[in-house]
């Protein structure tokens, strides 16, 4: 056996149908697409969701609620349970940061109140929840709103 005597087995390949070029191929006048028509012209092949002039259906369908998508407005949430694992004693959106607990920090910061605080800690961020105010002064730290 030899490069030059190598080829495909027999049966695993198949010559492509050449469509429209000319009648003794089999496939030329109307190239297999009938008779006049729209979908017989070059380009035609139907917009998505296009029902033949009948009303599409997302169309037909009553639209609903409001989206602010465009315009939201990003804030990371970090639970007091996250921030009493960090070693720092001052936490700010810097030391979140580096701890992964917020991605970038350029949006604002809310801390919650899930999880408990054992030790007092200094913590600065956008906003607070009522409860985790009231769980920071109990553990004798500071709330820092920004």
């Amino acid at each position: 056996m030899s490069l030059s005597n190598l080829q495909p087995s027999k049966g695993s390949t198949k010559n492509r149908k050449r469509i429209g070029r000319g009648n003794a191929t089999g496939q030329g006048r109307t190239a297999g697409k009938g008779h006049k028509g729209y979908k017989s012209r070059s380009g035609a092949g139907g917009r998505l969701h296009f029902e033949g002039g009948q009303m599409p259906l997302m169309r037909r369908l009553p639209k609903r609620g409001f989206s602010n998508y465009p315009f939201r407005k990003k804030v990371y949430i970090v639970d007091l349970g996250k921030i009493n694992n960090l070693k720092e004693d001052e936490v700010d959106s810097s030391v979140m940061l580096k701890y992964r607990l917020i991605k970038n920090d350029k949006h604002p910061v809310k801390v919650l109140s899930n999880g408990n605080l054992d030790k007092a800690k200094t913590i600065t961020a956008n906003s607070f929840s009522r409860s985790s105010l009231e769980k920071i002064e109990k553990a004798g730290g500071k709330a820092i709103n920004i």
